[in-house]
């Protein structure tokens, strides 16, 4: 019993040392520098942690549905007196209240939070406010006196004297959607007015010129008419012979274009491919036949030169190079001299030759230049090449002759424009499929084997 009592009398420094039964339980620290960690903190600090939490969310919560803590709000706005069921009158009025009712989508958009949102200060101030409302007071002040700003006593003056009126309204703006359309090569083009009687020099220096109209704009692309008629056999109930020449046109048109029998076959292609090489062939024949008779000219001709003996020729002297050069010059100038003697003589004679050639050269050049002036004007007629695709006329429109015609104004007036230069022929896009179809029979339908 005494070991016993000096055991509990005895104050140990260290939780190891005290009794076992009132030893305090060592608090576990764990990382604090993650969520985790602090969830894991159990003791008396995160109990009150947690209740302070719930009293603040069980604050929030009655301050966005009741707009205030419930404790703070009235008997009315919390209960209400059951009177029985309503009369037929009310009864109405809550069905229209129904009807009333916003959309579900609009209720979902509005902001459900009674709270009202935290006002932006800076949002709501004004650059220089103080400043600015002393100034206004200021001038109140003076207002009072009978003393105005400079701004607003010339603003008055304005108002007391107005300017006279201009003899001419102003003229309106390039981006005026009122303003008419003008032509921008007229003589009195709006946009040149003002530069009317200047100097020439000083418009061209600043660039203010007026562009000089292209000649290629004063014609049109084609002398074609804007609105062809067709020929009579095209009509409605036309006579037979107008539908007889009309028939015969397309006829004819059909008729150019190759037929399946004049298909090229497998022999024609062939035939084709050999023609060269037959020429060539026989061409190679012949070189190496001329080339052997020429070779047994030369052995006849030649056969007996090795046999006779080489002459020797007496030479007083060997000239030098130099006699030899000055010979030659001496040849060649006195060639020259013969050659344009005989020229000056010939050329009495030929007189009545040269004004034959002139003329003729003349009227070859004569004949060239109708026959370009002609081109120019069949030329003037057909569209001109302004793409990749020629120009076709389109097909004729040739029916029966009880038949109505039938065509499409729009598709007229589409080749009309083509045929006359305005646009460049079109024809529709094809369709270009990137992949290549791949055919796979069903399992279903294959042959059993």
């Amino acid at each position: 019993m005494a070991a016993g009592a000096e055991s509990l009398s005895f104050l140990g420094l260290t939780p190891s040392a005290r009794d076992p039964a009132t030893a305090v339980r060592r608090r576990n620290r764990g990382p604090r520098n993650r969520k985790k960690g602090w969830k894991r903190w159990a003791g008396p600090e995160a109990r009150l942690g947690r209740e302070i939490g719930d009293f603040l969310e069980d604050v929030t919560l009655q301050q966005r549905v009741a707009g205030g803590l419930i404790a703070e709000q009235p008997d009315a706005g919390l209960f209400f007196v059951d009177t029985g069921s309503a009369e037929k009158g009310e009864r109405r009025k809550r069905k229209n209240k129904i009807r009333e009712k916003p959309l579900h989508i609009d209720l979902v958009l509005r902001p459900d939070s009674k709270v009202p949102a935290p006002k932006d200060i800076l949002s709501h101030q004004i650059p220089n406010g103080r400043k600015e409302r002393r100034r206004q007071q200021f001038w109140e002040r003076m207002a009072q006196r009978g003393v105005l700003p400079r701004s607003e006593r010339r603003l008055q003056t304005r108002l007391q004297n107005p300017a006279p009126p201009r003899e001419k309204p102003p003229e309106k703006g390039r981006l005026d959607p009122g303003r008419s359309f003008y032509d921008i090569w007229a003589d009195d083009n709006p946009l040149e007015r003002a530069l009317v009687g200047q100097d020439a020099w000083f418009l061209q220096q600043t660039q203010k010129q007026r562009v000089k109209r292209p000649l290629r704009l004063q014609q049109k692309p084609s002398q074609l008419p804007a609105v062809e008629v067709i020929a009579p056999g095209g009509s409605y109930n036309p006579t037979f012979e107008d539908h007889q020449v009309c028939g015969g046109d397309k006829v004819e048109r059909q008729l150019r274009f190759p037929t399946a029998a004049e298909a090229p076959t497998a022999e024609t292609v062939f035939r084709e491919q050999c023609e060269g090489l037959l020429e060539e062939s026989g061409d190679e024949e012949e070189e190496e036949e001329e080339k052997e008779e020429e070779e047994k000219k030369e052995e006849a001709v030649g056969g007996a030169q090795p046999s006779d003996p080489p002459r020797l020729l007496h030479r007083p002297g060997k000239k030098t190079e130099q006699q030899r050069r000055k010979e030659k010059e001496a040849r060649e100038l006195q060639r020259r001299r013969l050659k344009a003697l005989r020229c000056r003589q010939q050329q009495l004679f030929r007189l009545r030759s040269l004004g034959r050639q002139l003329r003729r050269w003349e009227q070859e050049l004569l004949r060239r230049r109708r026959a370009r002036e002609a081109k120019r004007r069949e030329m003037e007629g057909r569209p001109r090449r302004l793409g990749r695709i020629k120009y076709e006329d389109p097909a004729l429109e040739v029916q029966l002759s009880d038949e109505l015609p039938e065509g499409s104004v729009l598709h007229d007036r589409f080749k009309s424009l083509q045929k006359r230069s305005l646009i460049e022929p079109r024809e529709r896009a094809k369709f270009k499929r990137k992949y290549r179809l791949k055919y796979v029979e069903k399992r279903a339908f294959r042959e059993v084997t």
